[in-house]
C-alpha cells in the first residue's frame, strides 16, 4: 500500500551487484518519466502541436478516445489521471513530443534575458525622480482599520492558492497510489489463476472486505476526524433478539402504482431502469463522527447526524410513493438523518408535498460529509477506468468492495475491524432517499412512475431519456435486464 519497494537483505549489504543496480536504474528511470508528465494544458498543446487526434493518442497508448480526453482535463472539470502502464506509455509519448515541439519562449523571459545581456542600466545619466506636488487637503481622521494593500492582497491570494494546489496534488497522488494498488492486486490474482478471469474474479470477491478496509484506513491517514474509537451504541441500534427487526426505519421503498396493473394490451409502455452503484453514490451522506448523544428537546441541529423519533406525516399523492416507504405499523418511528432531510425538504415552500414531521427524540453526534470522500473517489475512479477498458474482472471487484463495505459496517462476523451499524443505516437511508429523488424527477418531467423497488430500481412509463442520461456513470441510468439479458419492459393499464 505504501508504494515503496524494499531491497532484499543481500542488496542492502553487497554493493555493486549488477542485477540490483540495473533494477534500481530501471525503477529510477521509470519514476523520472512518470514524474515528468506535464500539466493538463501542456498535454493539449503537445497533442495539437503534433497534429494528433484523441483517437491517435488513445491507439498509441492503448486506451479509448474518452480516456485521453479525460486525461487532458483537471479533476475539477471531470478529468482523470492515467494509471499504471498506461501512465508510463502516455508520459513517454508526451516526453517525446516535448522534444519535438518545445514550449514557445515567454516574451517576459526574452525581455529579461536581453536586459541581462546588455548589462546594468546607466543610472548616472538618468534624471532623479521628481515627486508630484502634494495636494493640500483637510486632514482626514485616522481610520481604525487599515485597508489591505493590493500587493498584500495578491500575496495572500497566492499563498492560499499555493497551499490549495499542494493539497490537491497530495490528494491526487494518494488516489493515484491507491489506484495502482488496486490494479496490482487484480494482476496478482490473474497471475495466480493463470489468466482465468472467472477464477480471478471469484478470488477478488472473497478478499473484497479486507481489501476495502485497507483502502479505507489508508484514505483516513491524514484525516481531521478520528473514527476508530467505536462508541457504545444506544439501544435503538441493538436488536432485542437475532430474529427481531431493526428499530431504525430506513424507508426502503417497495411500491407499485395503486391504479396501474400489468396487461398485455395495456396502453402504457413501461421501462425498468437501474441506478448505477447506488451504495457508492450514497457514500456522500452525513455520518456521525463520535458517540451518539440523546436529546428529548424535539429539535434538529443541521451540523449533527444520527437518528430521530418522529410522527410520520400523512401523504396524499397517489402518483408517487411515500418517502417513508410502505410502512404499515402506526405510530412514531425512528428514522435516519437522510430520511429526515428528505422529509424537511419536501415540506418546504419549494415543494409543499407534506407537513413537516414532529421530532420527539434524537440520538446524534457531530457529523461530516467527508468521512468516506476519499474512499468513494478512489472506488469511483477505479470503476470508471474499468468501464472504459471493458474490464469485467475489475468492475466486479470494485462492486464487491463498496457493497460489502456497507453490508459489513455493522456487527458482522466477516468484518471485525469496524462496528458502526449507525453508518450502515445512514448510507442505506441515503440510497433510498436518492432513489425517491429520481422518482420525483421522473414525475416532474411528465413520466408515469409505475414502481420503485429496493435501492436501485425505477419503473417509468414514457420517454425516460428526457429526464435521465443513459449510461453507466454514477449519475446515469441504464435499462434493467433480466438473467437472460433481455430488457425488462411491459405494458400496463389503469384499473377500474
Amino acid at each position: 500500500m505504501s508504494g515503496f519497494i524494499e531491497p532484499t537483505h543481500r542488496e542492502r549489504i553487497v554493493g555493486g551487484v549488477s542485477d540490483a543496480n540495473d533494477s534500481v536504474a530501471q525503477l529510477l528511470a521509470q519514476a523520472r518519466l512518470e514524474a515528468s508528465i506535464p500539466p493538463h494544458e501542456e498535454r493539449v498543446r503537445l497533442r495539437k502541436a503534433a497534429g494528433f487526434s484523441l483517437e491517435q493518442i488513445g491507439a498509441a497508448v492503448g486506451v479509448t478516445r474518452a480516456a485521453v480526453s479525460s486525461w487532458e482535463k483537471p479533476r475539477t472539470e471531470g478529468g482523470n489521471e492515467p494509471r499504471g502502464d498506461q501512465r508510463t506509455r502516455y508520459a513517454r509519448l508526451l516526453s517525446g513530443l516535448a522534444e519535438i515541439h518545445p514550449p514557445p519562449a515567454s516574451p517576459h523571459r526574452d525581455a529579461a534575458a536581453e536586459a541581462a545581456a546588455q548589462g546594468p542600466a546607466d543610472t548616472a545619466s538618468a534624471p532623479p525622480p521628481v515627486a508630484p506636488p502634494r495636494r493640500q487637503t483637510a486632514q482626514a481622521p485616522t481610520p481604525t482599520v487599515t485597508a489591505e494593500s493590493p500587493a498584500a492582497r495578491q500575496a495572500r491570494t497566492a499563498h492560499h492558492r499555493h497551499h490549495a494546489a499542494r493539497r490537491t496534488t497530495s490528494a491526487e497522488q494518494a488516489r493515484s497510489e491507491l489506484a495502482a494498488h488496486i490494479d496490482d492486486t487484480i494482476e496478482t490474482e490473474l497471475a495466480r489463476a493463470a489468466g482465468d478471469q472467472d477464477a480471478a474474479a471469484q478470488a477478488l470477491v472473497k478478499r473484497a472486505i479486507p481489501d476495502v478496509m485497507a483502502l479505507f484506513h489508508h484514505t483516513r491517514k491524514q484525516a481531521r476526524y478520528e473514527h476508530t474509537a467505536y462508541p457504545r451504541l444506544p439501544a435503538i441500534l441493538q436488536r432485542p433478539t437475532k430474529n427481531d427487526p431493526d428499530l431504525i426505519w430506513e424507508a426502503r421503498p417497495s411500491w407499485r402504482h395503486p391504479q396501474l396493473r400489468r396487461s398485455p394490451d395495456g396502453p402504457f409502455h413501461v421501462t425498468a431502469l437501474d441506478v448505477n452503484a447506488a451504495y457508492l453514490a450514497a457514500f456522500t451522506t452525513h455520518l456521525p463522527i463520535g458517540r451518539l448523544e440523546h436529546s428529548a428537546d424535539g429539535t434538529r441541529d443541521p451540523k449533527r447526524a444520527g437518528f430521530y423519533l418522529i410522527d410520520p406525516p400523512a401523504w396524499f399523492h397517489p402518483d408517487l410513493p411515500h418517502p417513508l416507504g410502505n410502512r404499515e405499523e402506526p405510530g412514531p418511528l425512528w428514522i435516519g438523518e437522510p430520511t429526515l432531510r428528505l422529509l424537511l425538504r419536501l415540506a418546504g415552500p419549494k415543494h409543499g408535498l407534506l407537513e413537516a414531521p414532529t421530532i420527539h427524540e434524537s440520538w446524534t453526534s457531530g457529523s461530516s460529509e467527508g468521512l468516506l470522500k476519499q474512499l468513494r473517489a478512489t472506488l469511483a475512479d477505479a470503476r470508471t477506468e474499468a468501464l472504459e477498458a471493458d474490464n469485467d474482472v475489475k468492475l466486479e471487484y470494485i462492486k464487491a468492495m463498496y457493497s460489502k463495505f456497507v453490508s459489513t459496517l455493522g456487527e458482522s462476523v466477516h468484518n471485525r475491524e469496524i462496528v458502526r451499524p449507525d453508518w450502515t443505516h445512514l448510507i442505506r437511508s441515503q440510497a433510498f432517499a436518492n432513489l425517491w429523488n429520481r422518482a420525483h424527477k421522473a414525475h416532474e418531467a411528465g413520466l408515469g412512475v409505475v414502481a420503485v423497488l429496493g435501492t436501485d430500481e425505477l419503473h417509468v412509463a414514457g420517454d425516460w431519456r428526457q429526464a435521465f442520461n443513459e449510461g453507466r456513470g454514477l449519475g446515469d441510468m441504464k435499462i434493467k435486464h433480466d438473467r437472460e439479458g433481455h430488457p425488462v419492459d411491459y405494458t400496463v393499464k389503469e384499473t377500474a
